[in-house]
């Protein structure tokens, strides 16, 4: 059996699921199984809403018309709506994909699985959860810095995105209200804000950043409804204890690693409490492995393929009604753009 993963990969410093997404194809291609040419395959991996690609829903249409038995899995995140805080179209678009061409979803986390099927009613016949994993050759503890705490804490965060919703009100408070004489902390990505007294760092690629982070002691994440974020585990992989918003998948990811907060009120405090008790949280931190992740990936896939092979399960194919519901679907992603568009208008003219 072979895989092929339909995304348009990115080269140098991108979003977690980019990152996430090259690693796994790098351990499928390892252990063998990939193939390169979707048509040539017997698995195709599709990522949730490919923003700014959206002609690869129409690849997976072509492929199942020509290839009725190619089994499409649905690699599903959010939801979206919850993550940006807008978007409820982006949902409901992903829904109607799923219900017209996924043979089986995987989640990123149990949060984000209960939170699609409550919001917008999204499953499958087949369904699982498998959390994300770095890249370990990168993201290791090889090289992590001891703590000492006779010096100054390190604090990190971490976040390609600058939507406010990725923690920067938090950050902020913390650059307002840290004790800067006993704490020192830097944020690496890109930000909405100019920080007073947190050092900043501009997005680098992988390598550099697993660097940057095990120079340093303590991992701080406050996004919202984040529901398996990459960030995180890249620091957890590198040997970080972890302060995390009590919100989201966090709390399934950070484990014993750290401690969760609500808010402003108690932040610092998770933070006094990781740095007096750093050994015992550094020693609870779960692992990460790609090359397990990947085999879960593909036994995941093998289930469904094998039970086409032996009649048990026909994959989704193309039809009137299948066709007709698609057309509606890219509709609604005509309406989604235009919304945006003119919304960015507005927003440009608003300044001007």
């Amino acid at each position: 059996m072979k895989i092929h993963i339909l995304y348009n990969f990115q080269s140098g410093p991108w979003g977690g699921g980019n990152q996430f997404l090259k690693a796994l194809k790098n351990e499928l291609e390892i252990q063998g199984v990939y193939e390169e040419n979707p048509e040539k395959t017997d698995v195709v991996f599709f990522n949730s809403y490919p923003f700014g690609f959206e002609y690869f829903f129409d690849e997976i249409v072509k492929l199942k018309q020509e290839y009725p038995e190619k089994v499409m899995i649905y690699r599903l995140n959010g939801p979206i709506s919850l993550i940006r805080g807008k978007d409820e179209e982006i949902d409901k678009i992903i829904k109607l994909f799923s219900d017209l061409f996924a043979d089986g979803i995987i989640f990123q986390s149990n949060w984000c699985k209960e939170q699609n099927k409550k919001l917008f009613g999204i499953s499958s016949k087949y369904e699982t959860v498998i959390y994300n994993a770095p890249d370990n050759k990168i993201f290791n503890r090889e090289g992590k810095k001891e703590f000492n705490p006779d010096k100054k804490i390190k604090l990190i965060a971490t976040s390609w995105s600058s939507n406010w919703r990725k923690g920067f009100e938090i950050y902020k408070f913390l650059d307002e209200n840290l004790d800067f004489s006993k704490y020192e902390m830097t944020f690496v990505g890109n930000s909405p804000i100019e920080f007073k007294n947190i050092k900043r760092i501009k997005p680098v690629l992988p390598e550099k950043l697993a660097r940057i982070l095990k120079e340093h002691n303590i991992y701080i994440t406050a996004s919202q409804n984040d529901p398996c974020s990459n960030a995180l585990i890249e620091a957890l992989s590198c040997g970080l204890p972890v302060v995390a918003l009590n919100d989201g998948g966090h709390p399934e990811l950070v484990q014993k690693g750290g401690e969760l907060f609500k808010g402003k009120e108690d932040v610092i405090e998770k933070i006094e409490k990781v740095a007096k008790n750093y050994q015992y949280y550094q020693s609870q931190i779960p692992e990460f492995s790609i090359r397990k992740v990947a085999q879960e990936y593909y036994d995941f896939a093998r289930k469904i393929y094998q039970d086409v092979q032996d009649g048990k399960y026909f994959p989704k194919r193309v039809d009137f009604s299948t066709r007709t519901n698609f057309y509606k679907m890219k509709l609604m992603i005509l309406r989604w753009k235009i919304k945006n568009k003119m919304g960015a208008i507005k927003r440009k003219l608003w300044k001007i």
